[in-house]
């Protein structure tokens, strides 16, 4: 019987249990209506959280976290870390002490002669490493034998029940993951999780650790019940106050967040964000990144104020501590630039943004992308700038539009600059036989290239309209049809082409461009559409639709 058959025979007799822990898990957010700090875990008592209890069928893709004897795997966001052998080796920076020291005491038990030594676990450690290296190449195919190998290897000379095998089964599944092998992945790791618990006990940090893998690779799948059940499984084994209890707080907000308890999610996360300042680590990386998601569950739920009130937090603590000549202290001021300008600050949105901008030309290679993103900001806060004076002030009208004009025209030519750098780069690589790819390289400059053509011709309209020209209607909006014709050209260059592959954001900023440009044409003249740069206006008409389609979410069928 395989471990998918036999752990859904057990989940059979095993629901009144999943169903429990998640009625009490409602019961304690609903309760709390502005902090889990005074609410106690749900159902931690001594009970055994064996992986049979929780599986339901499901799949990945986020975070990775997770251990076994022989290495603790730890990755944050999406660089993944695998495996590797017995060698004590730092933790980051952004681990927690307690952590930390449990990880080095576990594996000096193993350097000090507790593990078997053969010609098995001789090999077990070469194709783990090999396979690692090949994994972090991109080369999959080749590493998917290796780890295939080592956990032959690992079963051969540590026995099936020994962490090793977990350690193995860990990394043989992530790669699966990777390759989107759902069901080839899933029962390597319920199959880490049962090795765990039966090595250290059900109540071990390592098997609260492998919960939180397995609740990442639901949360991929949108089974957000059962990614809650393994958070929840690793915060009652972590117990209060734990810096990585903090960790399991802040990803069991994540779901809830995808779940809309918007008020649970955001008590959570603000508690991650508690015990991390409590411990001394309210300046660390991982501490911002949750203020970071706090400012945008705020800002999703128009609570600007409040997103204001975290990001200047933020940059408060990054000027003290790494000044403005940190890339991540621009960026923290960009985010809070990007804020103001949403509630109409403009005037302080418009002067962290020429700090930026300054900052980011003395920091930063020549033409940039960033720089190129960075002045398609300070072209959109002039805008706004415009539409405040426009009715009251002729001239500085005119001069907010010319200044944001000029940063338009800049980030145009910086992010065509970029793609072409991109393309040369391909053909070179090409050119020794190698398969080169511009691919997600491309991404961002591609997307700023197509807004900022397409606010150069909103911008062209807005002049026009402004000045009262008194060309005739089919002449008055050439420049910006020349606008969004870059954007098309752009799109069927590299696009098309298949030198970068399509996108939401890419094909949505594309869309956008091509309404505009049939809304423009729309109003003109039927003389001036016969002469529109050649634009046949039905294939406009049939690629809107292609798009609209493409972007419109998948809709479920009815049973």
């Amino acid at each position: 019987m395989s471990v998918r058959q036999a752990v859904a025979n057990v989940m059979k007799k095993k629901r009144h249990i999943i169903n429990r822990l998640l009625s009490e898990t409602l019961a304690a957010s609903s309760s709390s209506s502005s902090s889990f700090s005074s609410t106690a875990p749900v159902s931690c008592g001594r009970s055994k959280f064996s992986y049979q209890h929780w599986r339901i069928n499901r799949d990945p893709r986020l975070w990775f976290f997770l251990s076994g004897n022989a290495a603790i795997i730890l990755a944050i966001n999406s660089n993944t870390v695998l495996a590797k052998d017995a060698s004590l080796e730092s933790s980051p920076e952004n681990e927690s002490h307690e952590m930390e020291g449990a990880d080095a005491m576990q594996l000096r038990k193993i350097e000090d002669g507790s593990v078997k030594s053969n010609i098995h676990t001789s090999k077990w450690r070469v194709f783990t490493d090999k396979g690692r290296e090949l994994f972090l190449q991109g080369k999959l195919e080749e590493a998917e034998k290796l780890f295939i190998s080592a956990l032959e290897e690992a079963k051969e000379g540590f026995e099936k029940g020994d962490p090793h095998v977990a350690s193995a089964s860990n990394n043989l599944a992530e790669l699966y993951r990777v390759n989107k092998l759902y069901n080839k992945a899933e029962p390597l790791y319920l199959e880490a999780i049962s090795i765990l618990e039966e090595s250290f006990g059900p109540e071990d940090i390592r098997v609260g650790s492998a919960f939180h893998n397995l609740g990442q690779f639901y949360i991929a799948q949108r089974k957000l019940d059962e990614a809650r059940i393994c958070y929840e499984i690793k915060r009652c084994v972590l117990g209060l106050n734990h810096t990585d209890y903090a960790d399991t707080m802040y990803h069991l907000g994540m779901v809830l967040h995808l779940q809309g308890k918007e008020k649970d999610s955001e008590a959570l996360v603000q508690d991650s964000i508690r015990i991390l300042e409590d411990a001394g680590q309210g300046e660390s990386i991982m501490c911002f990144k949750r203020m970071r998601y706090l400012a945008q569950i705020y800002l999703k739920s128009n609570r600007f104020e409040e997103a204001e009130k975290i990001q200047r937090k933020i940059l408060h603590i990054m000027e003290l501590t790494k000044g403005w000549n940190a890339l991540d202290t621009v960026i923290t001021a960009e985010g809070l630039a990007l804020i103001l300008q949403s509630t109409g600050s403009l005037k302080e949105a418009e002067e962290l943004l020429e700090r930026c901008l300054e900052a980011r030309k003395a920091l930063l290679p020549q033409d940039h992308i960033q720089i190129g993103a960075n002045l398609l900001h300070i072209a959109r806060v002039a805008m706004l700038n415009f539409d405040q004076v426009r009715n009251i002030d002729y001239p500085e009208a005119i001069s907010e539009l010319d200044k944001a004009k000029d940063a338009l025209h800049e980030s145009i030519r910086i992010a065509r600059c970029s793609l072409d750098k991109l393309m040369k780069q391909n053909r070179k690589i090409r050119s020794y036989g190698a398969s080169g790819e511009v691919g997600n390289n491309g991404r961002l400059p591609l997307v700023i290239l197509l807004q900022a053509s397409d606010a150069l011709g909103h911008l062209e309209i807005t002049k026009k309209q402004l000045q009262g020209s008194k060309q005739s209607e089919h002449s008055s909006n050439i420049e910006a049809e020349n606008a969004l014709h870059k954007c098309i050209s752009a799109y069927k260059e590299f696009v098309t082409e298949r030198s970068i592959p399509e996108s939401p954001e890419i094909n949505a900023e594309y869309l956008k461009c091509l309404k505009h440009l049939l809304s423009l044409n729309s109003d003109s003249t039927s003389k001036r559409k016969q002469q529109s740069a050649g634009v046949n206006f039905q294939d406009l008409r049939e690629e809107i639709k292609r798009l609209e389609v493409k972007l419109s979410p998948p809709r479920k069928r009815k049973i």
